[in-house]
């Protein structure tokens, strides 16, 4: 072996041992989580559950600008199901190591809630995740992000308005398009609304188990993730049970009971590539979108976030909020974690709804035709 590869090795060995630290201390405190729900006879409000049945949703792609396929789903209400165009179509943008299927119950709901709606909902994998194609290490980038939301803008949303949704990175990656199209966010744009769901504009690595991320050990690992692949790969398992305890432990507030939806949750996470969730990791270190606020704060806008999110803290979405405008609405969710749109979905449903709702009151009204103006 070359004196290359043996400092390759090092670094990988060293990222691995760092990471599993963090790991294994997210695990403990799952574990005394786990211990002090469990409840003998405790029924499973969501025992049975299937995610993947989002993937049954009319099924199309979207080719980015750099030739990746991304897999999307799309549901029609309304009269739109029967050809009409959609008098607004609301676009969900998922997390970092999750999928499409993580809005499943808004998905759910909001077909409930808008059944004579002319809406379309839409919904896709990121590169690198999901269903969608696998993301190069030099694409794994909230810019690269954003550009692929435009495409699928363009591909779904062709004309009409939009509303767009995000979780986590999802949201990181609409404030990403809002810095790198910012036409669409103006009185002439597009986007009639925004909701940031447990988001954050920059400071990911400054609290919660984000500052785990900021540390020189795992910045070895990640380098040999990048110069030593045939490493990485003879040590999926042990970077997996390292990466993945984090992860899982940060997913739910601490009195959250649903050992199905958690397995759910659980297997999201192990179905990403583990290159595609190295590779995301330096995006979300270095991310810090902040000069996209003033243009998201043109459009009416909602923050939502669980008050035990570990992952990224409330005090980032109150730090949003304050800074997007007079029709923004902050929704702070007692004692839900990060993935607050599956913990407290009926809550994320209907901040969405009000959010829809409120984009419709602030759209500019058609403009009626001379021969229609009654004569003074």
């Amino acid at each position: 072996m070359s004196e290359m590869e043996d400092y390759e090795r090092a670094g990988l060995l060293a990222g691995v041992a760092g990471v599993a630290a963090l790991g294994g201390r997210a695990a403990i405190g799952a574990a005394r989580n786990a211990a002090r729900k469990s409840v003998v006879g405790r029924p499973d409000p969501y025992h049975g559950i299937d995610l993947t049945a989002m993937y049954d949703l009319p099924a199309s792609t979207v080719t980015t600008d750099d030739g990746l396929e991304l897999a999307v789903r799309t549901l029609d209400l309304g009269n739109v199901a029967h050809g009409e165009a959609p008098e607004l179509t609301i676009v969900f943008v998922h997390g970092f190591s999750l999928r499409m299927a993580s809005w499943h119950f808004q998905w759910q709901q909001l077909a409930r809630e808008w059944p004579d709606r002319n809406y379309r909902l839409v919904f896709y994998d990121h590169r690198g995740h999901g269903h969608s194609d696998a993301a190069p290490a030099e694409t794994c980038t909230i810019a690269q992000l954003a550009d692929d939301a435009a495409a699928v803008l363009r591909s779904t949303a062709p004309t009409g308005h939009v509303v767009l949704v995000g979780h986590s990175m999802g949201g990181m990656t609409l404030m990403g398009l809002a810095r790198r199209h910012p036409a669409l966010f103006s009185a002439e744009g597009r986007v009639a609304g925004v909701a940031l769901v447990a988001t954050a504009a920059r400071g990911l690595t400054e609290a919660g188990l984000g500052e785990g991320l900021q540390n020189p050990i795992v910045d070895a690992f990640r380098l040999s993730v990048r110069r030593a692949p045939r490493l990485v790969q003879a040590g999926r398992g042990i970077t997996r049970s390292a990466l993945e305890p984090v992860l899982v432990a940060a997913s739910f507030g601490p009195t959250f009971f649903s050992p199905a939806l958690g397995r759910a949750v659980e297997k999201m996470i192990q179905n990403t590539p583990i290159e595609t969730i190295v590779n995301f990791l330096h995006a979300l270190e270095i991310h810090d979108e902040s000069t996209a606020l003033p243009v998201l704060a043109q459009v009416p806008s909602t923050v939502v976030c669980g008050d035990k999110d570990r992952l990224t803290p409330l005090p980032n979405s109150v730090r949003m909020y304050s800074q997007l405008g007079t029709d923004s609405r902050l929704v702070v969710i007692k004692g839900a974690g990060h993935m607050v749109q599956m913990e407290e979905p009926e809550i994320v449903s209907d901040a969405i709804v009000d959010l829809v709702d409120r984009a419709r009151v602030a759209l500019p009204r058609p403009r009626r035709r001379w021969w229609n103006r009654k004569r003074a």
